[in-house]
């Protein structure tokens, strides 16, 4: 895993590259945001939904708020972009829409709209 830099609006924030799973549990989600911190100094992460565990989108886990609560705990902040058609939750669907009017957690459809979310 490395770190693309996106700066918008003189916010910069930390695009995750690369193929396997980045996210897999509590633990890894929080070294992300601490490499992030380290390597591109900045606690902004955009992700790809497809570096997550599947379990991250199934609420009733328990592991989205989890993280979720440490990055805000934290400082950080997240972008997570992807195609969402396939769920069909209506509660993630609510989360999702709910995160979106905030300023710390975004479900978006791509790597450009996760990083004007992030650098408002």
């Amino acid at each position: 895993m490395t770190f693309r830099i996106i700066e918008k609006n003189g916010i910069k924030c930390a695009a995750v590259c690369g193929d396997k799973k980045v996210i897999k549990d509590a633990q890894s989600a929080l070294d992300l945001l601490m490499s992030a911190k380290y390597e591109a100094d900045t606690k902004n992460i955009i992700i790809d939904k497809r570096l997550i565990a599947d379990d991250f989108f199934v609420l009733s886990t328990g592991f989205a708020g989890e993280i979720l609560q440490k990055y805000i705990n934290y400082g950080g902040r997240i972008a997570i972009y992807g195609d969402y058609s396939k769920y069909k939750s209506k509660p993630l669907k609510d989360f999702m829409y709910e995160s979106n009017k905030g300023k710390d957690v975004f479900f978006v459809s791509d790597e450009e709209q996760a990083a004007e979310m992030l650098a408002r």
